[in-house]
């Protein structure tokens, strides 16, 4: 590796990083040793990339730095398209416009000698048939960004008809279903909903009265909880 395309790679490591990571670990994932990890790190400081370090403690880059997506490689441009095909083939209309915007929007700031990558790609998505849905997707991502709670009448696997009120919190997309992750308000915890099930839905002007961030690591450890129940009891 080029010694550019390492500094580079340290910038995109240090970024991704969720804290303080060290020079061996920087090192490990480059292949290198400390010592070139340790003046690399030097260098990019120099050029006025900021960077702070501490022994035993690891290198952290400071919030607010930003680099240009000019030097994607060709494994990523592949991921990226592939995650576009996939949400233009199992999205709803907005999102697959998006994912279109997105592709146009890279393919403008890439490199002449990737650029066939976007226009030909190595990988492909087969389609689906898009679920039935009463309450669209887009709708209910609206109401979750916006911590709006959805009254709906819902159909269960036995064709039970409940009514409820959810706090929505996740949208989980399957090749050919959609699930919302929320609190039910009818049974007093985290439930999920097959979104070709709901039979009736409106969107509530009424609020989720808990920050978004809280609920969803509640239904996290809810979810671990019951993943550790199911694992012992089998």
């Amino acid at each position: 590796m080029r010694r550019g395309d390492r500094l580079f790679e340290i910038i995109e490591i240090l970024r991704r990083a969720k804290g303080p990571i060290s020079a061996q670990s920087i090192g490990e994932e480059l292949g290198v040793t400390k010592r070139t990890v340790y003046r690399d790190v030097a260098a990019l400081i120099g050029q006025g990339v900021p960077i702070n370090g501490e022994a035993g403690v690891g290198y952290v880059l400071e919030p607010g730095f930003h680099m240009p997506p000019l030097m994607l490689t060709p494994d990523e441009i592949e991921a990226v398209t592939l995650g576009a095909l996939w949400v233009q083939t199992r999205g709803e209309p907005e999102l697959a416009l998006a994912a279109e915007k997105l592709i146009t929007k890279l393919e403008a700031v890439t490199p002449d000698k990737y650029r066939t990558s976007f226009l030909h790609p190595a990988v492909t998505v087969a389609p689906v048939v898009q679920p039935d849905e009463v309450l669209g997707a887009a709708a209910i991502r609206l109401a979750i960004r916006h911590r709006k709670k959805i009254s709906l009448t819902y159909s269960d696997h036995s064709d039970r008809k409940t009514s409820r009120v959810i706090w929505p919190i996740l949208l989980g997309y399957r090749d050919t279903s959609r699930i919302i992750a929320g609190w039910c308000e009818l049974r007093g915890g985290f439930r999920y909903f097959r979104t070709e099930r709901i039979i009736k839905a409106d969107v509530l002007e009424e609020c989720i009265p808990r920050r978004m961030d809280l609920l969803r690591a509640e239904w996290r450890s809810s979810t671990d909880a019951e993943r550790k129940r199911y694992e012992e009891a089998t």
